[in-house]
């Protein structure tokens, strides 16, 4: 006669046994190794194309941060450009009216009063 299997109940899976990785070795996990085999390959799954979002977003920063440098390039470009359209202007103008640019500068006269002036007045 064939003997029929008995069911021994097995201990209860702890804290402990999990961090040993105890479980690994349940009849449970025999039987049901395709759901975990599934549920391990999800989890790489996630990592994966986590890693790969934290990869495009550090790209959108560096082009984030590109595209200001250039915006404030802009700005100072377009800046100089106003100065160099406003000084043609003015120099059309003075042309018009012929003034000259002088050639030289003019100097600044110092005048100095003695004192003898002061009491003597």
């Amino acid at each position: 006669m064939a003997k029929k299997p008995t069911y021994r109940p097995q201990k209860r899976l702890t804290f402990i046994d999990i961090i040993k990785g105890n479980f690994l070795n349940r009849d449970e996990l025999k039987d049901h190794y395709k759901f975990f085999l599934l549920i391990f390959v999800l989890m790489m799954g996630m990592i994966y194309s986590n890693h790969l979002v934290n990869k495009k977003i550090k790209i959108v920063n560096a082009l984030k941060e590109e595209t200001e440098e250039y915006k404030s390039r802009n700005a100072y470009a377009q800046s100089k450009l106003i100065k160099v359209k406003m000084e043609s202007e003015l120099g059309k103008q003075v042309a018009a009216d012929s003034l000259m640019t002088l050639e030289s500068h003019p100097h600044k006269l110092l005048i100095k009063l003695d004192s003898t002036d002061a009491k003597a007045k």
